[in-house]
């Protein structure tokens, strides 16, 4: 291998290439016209990549200018511009008012939907944390201290989805909720390990199948005291999400664009291109970070060794969502 950096960013670019919103958006985008010729348009999102989702859906729009609006909001310096779909820069992983608000109005247009009107939602990595709007009761600041601590305490994505849904007044398909009547597409692109809607920024519009009882083990699991108000919110009936069957989604569309698996398989035709034999190990790997990295090195150094499963020259290619356990002031998400 000449340059193997090189060939690692190759492999790299060719990974986020199968991901990228201009080109996965359209793909699936193909009804766009007949889904605007009734009633009004209005494209929400939350995620890091839900901008650039937005731009995509702008740029193949073919239908009357003024009936395009809608709201979405992405991790500080991740926006890009759009002419019709305002674009609203929030912190992530831990939420901040700019979030706040940005999800306080998405709910408001979701609610203004009548049965003729078609709401878009645009969902990537990072929309949980983005589209933070607490449930009745529960003040902005607790579920601020709820979503570090769960940060901090080693849960995986799908426990700490699960938390954050039943606090949330947007969450756990209450979006979908809100819009019903109208009709609720959801274009998705999936960070999360088994590509569920239902986890992907904590499944804002589709049903969910966790209880608030189960929110209340995943706390209770990692040792994570909470507000007296959390824990009464939690006990009530409201804090239960719409559920698998409820008439809510009738009218709701659910369309995963790209997933982690295409990802991988990119890269793997890239590494062919470049002579090199993949070994792709998942998309899928949970797990203590240190403990993953301990895997692939052992697994790299048979392969090295001329012991493992590819010959030379070879490159190994994983995904998933594996937890930093942080023990002292971490920085960053």
């Amino acid at each position: 291998m000449d340059d193997p950096a090189r060939m690692l960013r190759d492999l790299f670019d060719a990974a986020v290439e199968a991901a990228d919103p201009a080109l996965c958006v359209p793909r699936f985008l193909s009804d766009l016209s007949a889904l605007s010729e009734k009633g009004r348009f209005v494209v929400v999102g939350a995620g890091k990549a839900s901008a650039a989702m937005a731009r995509a859906v702008e740029d193949c729009w073919t239908g009357d200018p003024d009936n395009l609006s809608g709201l979405v909001v992405t991790r500080y310096g991740c926006g890009v511009p759009c002419d019709h779909i305002e674009i609203v820069e929030a912190a992530h992983p831990v939420p901040d008012a700019n979030g706040l608000e940005a999800a306080g109005r998405i709910l408001e247009m979701a609610q203004s939907l009548s049965a003729d009107d078609t709401m878009l939602c645009l969902i990537s990595g990072g929309g949980s944390a983005l589209l933070s709007l607490p449930a009745e009761g529960i003040a902005f600041e607790d579920k601020q201290a709820v979503n570090g601590a769960l940060l901090r305490s080693g849960a995986t994505i799908g426990d700490m989805n699960c938390v954050r849904k039943h606090l949330s007044a947007i969450k756990g398909g209450r979006l979908a909720q809100a819009a019903s009547p109208g009709r609720v597409i959801s274009l998705l692109i999936s960070d999360v390990p088994g590509d569920d809607p239902a986890v992907i920024a904590s499944g804002p519009t589709v049903a969910d199948a966790t209880t608030a009882a189960d929110a209340i083990a995943v706390l209770e699991k990692f040792s994570i005291e909470v507000p007296d108000n959390v824990t009464a919110w939690l006990s009530r009936e409201e804090a239960e999400t719409p559920k698998p069957g409820e008439a809510v989604f009738k009218n709701a569309d659910t369309r995963m664009i790209a997933r982690p698996q295409g990802s991988l398989e990119a890269a793997a035709e890239k590494a062919n291109e470049l002579g090199l034999a993949p070994l792709i190990l998942g998309d899928a790997i949970e797990g203590e970070a240190r403990d993953i990295a301990t895997e692939h090195a052992q697994l790299a150094l048979s392969v090295a060794a001329g012991d493992g499963p590819v010959k030379l020259p070879a490159v190994l290619l994983s995904g998933g969502e594996v937890t930093v356990t942080i023990t002292g002031n971490g920085r960053g998400g």
